[in-house]
């Protein structure tokens, strides 16, 4: 059954508004991403407005500054689609966590409007990659477009929210906060630099001139927000960004480092044999051998064979004092041949025997069994060595922490991972990589101080359990009131408490919680409004979009020099590479998935440089000027202050 709500704005013939299906955390911080970020009206899609997202994302309907619209429907049908105008959006995100669910919409969503945009979650990524390339031919095919030359408007993006929020985690943790884009093994980031403050050498681009004094993120729900004498200006030019630089903040474009294939641990090539031996074997748990339990069993079984071995003494035939020993060690174990010809005592103290060993040898191999799996656990970790300083330590090797530790692998940062579970997923992973590795419960006591948290410069907790998460922050923050924390929430409101409350504990130690919704939600955003979107940045009550343009067929960049392309307040010429493929390249990395055929990108190009219809180019753009850039059409004149 499908209700809908009354829209405040009527849908055209090609209408621009865009169509969001789902009910989790991610539909509604894609709602507010689109909304308030983005500028975008949105019609979301729910099961019920008495959930918990469902009410928020309703709230936000009540709020007459905001153009969210409302469609109530227990499945994503065809009526459903209909209603909520996807034959006329720009552009449709399916968030269900339901692959199977996500998979059926898209394709009726595909039949009702071949040009739409559509961004879908899924889970299993096989899956997805073929479902994009099913969707991007059906497109094709719809319009009479090539199969591999579908129209730009039309593209299908298959994301995982896991995948989408990784390199904002990883960020947050090697360089600390600000918006990530990725390019071409490239993290490139949006950071403030304090007024009066001197440009770096990783600068590219002053990006903004601030409204006011902020902290380290000009998009923090904790900003200050003190207007400046003129407000933020977007894009601003070289003149202003300089005489504004000592009153003040500025958002740069800072490029934080290369990124490189990992490569798994080298063997050790250098020292003696001793040495070698020392380092494999002395850092074993033999401990775990002289266990209470394990030497309790050994020591009854001790104290019983005395006892056997003493009373064929007494009462059997006489023995040298050795086969006193071994004659009960032979019954005990069912091992001996049956004492027929023997004296009466004998013959009793080999069935007392036989029973004893049939009580007491299921213990010896359990105590056995538990101790050498304890062995084998304990020793498949890797401890860090006792100098390491100044790594980055993760606790937890699930599907998202996996994922951190194989980036993180890709740059030049030390890393320590901390996980209970031997058969997590990431186990794997740091061992082929020779990653110092904890197999223990973080949140036991001296666990973090063996991954050498007091000398560690951060720290990212990605397990499961908020209050465990919790935990283990406040223990590390104890033992290391400096270190940069990044805590994986999935409470949004909880993790907003939490990383005030920790920064008003902690004010000189950077604190960033964040749920994994809120992370992927810019991602989905940017797919949303077209493949060339790379990225979308908020800057204090605006934003900014990173986008990826051919020169050719676009007046306002073809034939001029760089510097004579920068337009005020609307666009700037971040980067220049050629737009023709190479064929022997078939990877690449932007925020949103999308994958880069080319040659590399000349961040620093020469204002001098004229761009050709050869040319392809990075840009930094407010949402006039990508909606120029796009369409061609002079968007009406407003407040450019930001």
């Amino acid at each position: 059954m499908t209700s809908t709500l009354h829209l405040r704005t009527e849908l055209g013939p090609r209408s621009q508004h865009m169509v969001i299906c789902g009910d989790d955390g991610l539909a509604h911080r894609l709602a507010v991403e689109l909304d308030a970020v983005c500028g975008e009206a949105v019609t979301v899609v729910l099961r019920s407005r008495r959930d918990e997202y469902g009410a928020e994302i309703a709230a936000l309907h009540r709020d007459p500054h905001s153009p969210i619209e409302l469609l109530v429907s227990a499945h994503p049908d065809e009526q459903t689609l209909r209603a909520a105008g996807v034959q006329r959006a720009a552009a449709l995100a399916l968030t269900y966590r339901d692959d199977q669910v996500n998979m059926t919409a898209a394709l009726m969503a595909r039949g009702l409007n071949p040009s739409i945009r559509l961004v879908i979650r899924m889970f299993n990524r096989e899956r997805g990659r073929h479902l994009e390339r099913l969707l991007d031919r059906a497109a094709a095919e719809f319009t009479g477009g090539g199969d591999d030359d579908p129209r730009p408007d039309m593209s299908t993006t298959v994301l995982s929210d896991a995948d989408t929020a990784v390199p904002e985690l990883v960020a947050a943790a090697t360089v600390g906060h600000g918006h990530t884009l990725q390019i071409e093994g490239k993290v490139f980031r949006g950071v403030v630099r304090p007024a009066g403050s001197a440009s770096r050498s990783t600068d590219l681009a002053t990006l903004a001139v601030l409204s006011g004094a902020h902290e380290d993120d000009p998009a923090s729900e904790d900003s200050a927000e003190t207007p400046g004498e003129d407000g933020t200006q977007l894009l601003p030019d070289t003149r202003t960004a300089y005489h504004r630089q000592f009153t003040h903040g500025r958002l740069m474009f800072e490029e934080v480092t290369h990124h490189h294939a990992p490569e798994p641990a080298a063997r050790e090539r250098r020292g003696s044999v001793g040495s070698w031996l020392r380092a494999r074997f002395a850092h074993l748990p033999w401990r775990v051998f002289l266990s209470r339990d394990v030497l309790a069993v050994f020591g009854a079984l001790a104290a019983i064979v005395l006892a056997l071995t003493a009373a064929t003494a007494l009462f059997a035939d006489e023995h040298p004092w050795w086969k006193n020993v071994y004659l009960p060690l032979l019954d005990i174990f069912t091992m001996g041949d049956p004492a027929t010809g023997e004296a009466v005592a004998r013959r009793v103290l080999q069935l007392v025997a036989g029973f004893v060993g049939l009580a007491v040898l299921p213990l010896v191999v359990a105590a056995t069994m538990n101790a050498t799996e304890a062995f084998r656990t304990a020793s498949a970790g890797h401890p860090p060595a006792g100098d390491l300083t100044g790594h980055i330590v993760v606790v937890g090797l699930g599907k998202i922490g996996t994922r951190v530790l194989a980036q993180l692998c890709t740059t030049d940062h030390k890393v320590v991972a901390v996980e209970r579970d031997p058969h997590a997923r990431g186990v794997a992973l740091a061992r082929e990589l020779g990653v110092p590795l904890v197999l223990e419960d973080a949140g036991a006591p001296d666990v973090l101080d063996r991954a050498r948290i007091r000398h560690s410069k951060s720290l990212l907790v990605l397990s499961r359990d908020d209050g465990e998460n919790l935990d283990i922050v406040m223990a590390a923050r104890e033992a290391n009131p400096g270190v940069r924390v990044v805590m994986r929430l999935y409470d949004d409101d909880f993790a907003a408490t939490v990383q005030r409350t920790l920064r008003a504990s902690y004010p000189d130690a950077p604190t960033r919680s964040r749920s994994v919704s809120a992370l992927a939600a810019p991602s989905f955003a940017a797919a949303m409004m077209g493949r060339h979107v790379l990225g979308v940045m908020p800057v204090e009550r605006g934003s900014l979009l990173f986008t990826v343009v051919d020169v050719a067929g676009h007046p306002e960049l073809e034939g001029r020099s760089v510097h004579e392309a920068y337009r005020e307040h609307e666009w700037r010429v971040l980067a220049v590479g050629s737009a023709v493929a190479h064929p022997a390249s078939s990877s690449g990395d932007t925020l949103a998935g999308i994958r880069f055929r080319r040659p590399g990108f000349d961040w620093r190009p020469p204002h001098g440089r004229v761009l050709r219809a050869g040319d392809r180019v990075v840009l930094a753009t407010t949402r006039r000027g990508l909606d120029f850039l796009m369409t061609g059409v002079q968007p009406h004149p407003v407040d450019r202050r930001g």
